[in-house]
């Protein structure tokens, strides 16, 4: 008798146990996907852009930023032609008016995130013993500046004319005969300088607050230019929302601190 009920007992445990879940169970949960976000930018924002990404990421754990750096006419003229993305990120006021016009971005998106202004850098040698802004007429220069269908080597010309009704005497002809070549962007003129194959070359601030092993001139406000960087969601993002988060996080405290790190000025100085 002992036995049979004993056996009837132990069945019920078995079923019972067979029936219900174990108090350790939970359901697994849900993979976040992650997802892309692209930035067009300017070479000359290049450090200030990689901790700008990181920061953003750091607070957005399922995003990852990639950062395709360029030249933003040419940046551009690729959106026109099928190249998708989601941010846009111009080195001057008029790329991003001209990427409006052609509705690469749409009207009232874009921000004026910063602004940059001319420095002269000096190469370590200095074996032309420039001192001032004037120097850089003096016979036998080395200098480098960008080629004229850069945002920067626009303003460098507008500089130059600026400097000319300064100084007088033909300046800035004798300013362009010392030109011994003009680089496709800013990255290629700091290189050259600090191997000493150019005595100076006309960069951004920024540029120079990246190198501070090179010694500068500063060009007075002046007869200095002021450029600003523009940035707005690109019109056909796959990722709108974040697109706009990411443009706003530029402006905001956070990322106008990084971007004053890095030796730019705000957007409107």
């Amino acid at each position: 008798m002992f036995k049979n009920l004993l056996s009837i007992l132990l069945i019920g445990v078995f079923f019972l146990a067979g029936c219900g879940s174990p108090a350790t169970a939970t359901p697994a949960a849900a993979a976040v996907e992650e997802v892309t976000l692209k930035v067009f930018a300017p070479s000359s924002l290049t450090d200030a852009a990689k901790e700008l990404a990181a920061n953003f990421e750091a607070s957005n754990p399922n995003v990852k930023v990639i950062i395709e750096f360029g030249h933003s006419p040419t940046q551009r003229l690729q959106f026109t032609e099928g190249a998708t993305g989601d941010v846009f990120i111009t080195a001057a006021q008029k790329d991003m008016d001209d990427a409006i016009t052609d509705t690469t971005v749409a009207a009232g998106t874009a921000a004026v995130i910063a602004s940059n202004q001319l420095v002269i850098i000096l190469s370590p040698k200095n074996a032309s013993n420039l001192q001032k802004l004037e120097d850089l007429a003096n016979p036998g220069v080395k200098l480098l500046v960008a080629n004229t269908d850069t945002p920067i080597g626009k303003v460098t010309l507008l500089a130059f004319d600026k400097m000319n009704e300064q100084f007088g005497d033909g300046f800035k002809d004798k300013v362009m005969a010392n030109i011994v070549s003009n680089e496709p962007g800013v990255k290629p003129i700091v290189s050259k300088v600090k191997l000493d194959e150019a005595d100076a070359g006309i960069v951004y601030i920024s540029d120079a607050v990246s190198a501070p092993d090179l010694k500068t001139i500063v060009i007075p406000a002046e007869l200095n230019m002021v450029t600003k960087l523009n940035a707005a969601p690109l019109a056909k993002s796959e990722n709108p929302a974040l697109a706009a988060t990411f443009t706003a996080y530029l402006v905001s405290t956070e990322g106008q601190a990084v971007l004053q790190k890095w030796g730019f000025l705000p957007g409107t100085p």
